[in-house]
C-alpha cells in the first residue's frame, strides 16, 4: 500500500547500507553487536513514525482482513515483494559482514525480510482506515523465498527485483490517491511505477558482466484501485503492461571504497533507462529508453 511505500524503501536503504562482504569462519561478535542494536532501534523509530503518520487520527478497531487483492492491477504486491527481497538480501549481507556463516546469514536473512513486514499488516488490522492484507503477506513472503532460493540453488543471487518509475497524468485526476508532486507521485501513482526481474546473463553464460536482460511488469489507466470503479466513474478499463529488454548492471563496478559500492548497490536497485519491448492489450510497442 502506498502509505507504507516511503518506510519500506528508508528500512530497506538502512539495512543495505551495513552490508558489506568479509570472508572468514569466525563472527565476529562486536560488529553483530552493533548491527543488531542499531538496526533494531532504527526499526523500532521506524514503527513509531509511522504509526504517528498514518494510523494515529484513523481510528482503531478490532483486528480484521481487508481483500485488496484485486486492487491497482496487483502492483503493490510487487512493491512488497521488491522490498522483502531486498530486506532479505541486505539483512544477509549485513550478517556476513560480521561474519556469520553463509548459509545461516542467508536463512536469517530470509526469516527478517519477512518478519520485518509483519508489524505493518498487524497497524492496517487494527486500523479502522484500512486492514490486514493476507496478499501482502503472500507478496512478502515470496519476496524473502525468492532471495533464499536463490542462495540454496546458486550460493548467490542471480536475478535481482529493481524498480523504475515514470510520471503519467493519471495523478492529476486524483492528486489525494495519486500523488501531488514528483516525491509523493513515485510512491503513490502505480501507473508510473514498474517492476522487474533482471537476469545476471553472465552468471548462466558467455554475456559482457555489465548487461543484463530484464522482464518487467506494470499497469495503466488506473484512476481508482478496482476495474469496476474506473469503468463507472466514466474511465476505460486499466490494463496490463509486460516488458522485455536490457538493464546495466551497476553491480559489475567495484571500488576499494566500502561507501562507492553501498551507494552502487542501492543504485543497482533502479531499472536504468535501456532498450525495451512493450506487450500489452494495446499492442506491441518499442520503447528506446524504458523507464
Amino acid at each position: 500500500m502506498a502509505r507504507t511505500r516511503l518506510i519500506l524503501f528508508l528500512l530497506t536503504i538502512s539495512i543495505v547500507a551495513h552490508a558489506q562482504r568479509a570472508d572468514t569462519t569466525q563472527v565476529n561478535k562486536k560488529r553483530l553487536r552493533q548491527f543488531v542494536i542499531g538496526s533494531s532501534v532504527g526499526y523500532g523509530v521506524t514503527l513509531v513514525g509511522l504509526n504517528a503518520l498514518w494510523y494515529q487520527d484513523a481510528g482503531h478497531q478490532s483486528f480484521r482482513f481487508f481483500d485488496d487483492n484485486d486492487e491497482w492491477k496487483q502492483v503493490d504486491k510487487m512493491g512488497h515483494f521488491y522490498s522483502a527481497f531486498y530486506f532479505s538480501y541486505g539483512t544477509s549481507r549485513a550478517l556476513r559482514w560480521c561474519q556469520v556463516k553463509p548459509s545461516k546469514a542467508d536463512l536469517v536473512g530470509a526469516l527478517v525480510g519477512f518478519g520485518v513486514m509483519v508489524p505493518i499488516e498487524i497497524f492496517d488490522g487494527f486500523s479502522q482506515a484500512y486492514g490486514a492484507s493476507a496478499g501482502d503477506l503472500i507478496a512478502d513472503a515470496a519476496g524473502a523465498a525468492f532471495f533464499l532460493g536463490q542462495s540454496r540453488l546458486w550460493k548467490e543471487p542471480r536475478i535481482f527485483p529493481k524498480f523504475s518509475f515514470r510520471r503519467t497524468d493519471f495523478a492529476a485526476l486524483r492528486p489525494n490517491t495519486l500523488g501531488d508532486g514528483m516525491p509523493s507521485e513515485i510512491l503513490k501513482d502505480y501507473n508510473g511505477q514498474t517492476y522487474w526481474l533482471s537476469v545476471d546473463v553472465d552468471k548462466f553464460m558467455k554475456f559482457p558482466k555489465w548487461l543484463n536482460l530484464a522482464a518487467g511488469y506494470g499497469a495503466e489507466g488506473m484512476v481508482y484501485a478496482r476495474t469496476e470503479e474506473n469503468v463507472a466513474a466514466g474511465f476505460p478499463p486499466p490494463y496490463r503492461q509486460y516488458y522485455i529488454g536490457l538493464d546495466i548492471d551497476l553491480r559489475a563496478i567495484h571500488s576499494r571504497s566500502k561507501l562507492v559500492n553501498t551507494l552502487l548497490f542501492v543504485a543497482s536497485m533502479i531499472k536504468l533507462p535501456a532498450p525495451t519491448l512493450e506487450f500489452s492489450s494495446k499492442g506491441v510497442s518499442f520503447h528506446a529508453l524504458a523507464f
